[in-house]
């Protein structure tokens, strides 16, 4: 029996995935006003825009926030560094903004988000459990152990099968 890699034990989202699933966090946000969509950079950039578009939402801001060091499974989280801040006067206290990111792993990302906009509403596309309770709306929640590759992470190649040679 081989041993697993360690990227075997990964959630592979594809790009139709994706879409699918980033359309179904915006039914469940539907029927509320929203001033604003908030992307967080990078990975919620692309669920943003599609909730932006099937909710009809046409001011958009980002936040860049680093944490993340290193890649793939290898990666951990270290000390987290604004590099840009949405615009203060739309902003304000979060009232009426919709906060949106790919991925809630620990919480600690959109926690700072959170002191910054307090009365923001959070959605992520997937949840795990460490981060779930920051965030109010999400679509499928993971294990805390699944690393989930987005498909801005992938490139389509050659596998070799489980068993055999071809």
């Amino acid at each position: 029996m081989m041993d697993r890699l360690p990227h075997e034990k990964g959630f592979h989202v594809s790009w139709d995935q994706l879409h699918r699933d980033a359309r179904a966090l915006s039914w469940r946000l539907d029927g509320r006003e929203w001033r604003a969509v908030l992307g967080v950079t990078r990975g919620g950039l692309v669920p943003a825009m599609i909730v932006a578009r099937e909710l009809d939402i046409r001011t958009i801001d980002t936040i860049s926030i680093r944490s993340y060091r290193g890649v793939g499974t290898a990666a951990g989280q270290g000390q987290l560094e604004v590099l840009k801040r949405p615009d203060a006067g739309l902003m304000a206290d979060g009232e009426g903004i919709l906060v949106v990111d790919d991925l809630v792993d620990s919480g600690r990302t959109l926690e700072l988000i959170r002191d910054m906009l307090p009365k923001a509403h959070f959605a992520t596309v997937y949840a795990k459990p460490k981060g779930k309770p920051i965030v109010q709306t999400y679509v499928t929640e993971v294990s805390q152990d699944t690393w989930i590759f987005f498909p801005w992470d992938m490139a389509l190649q050659y596998v070799q099968p489980y068993r055999g040679e071809d």
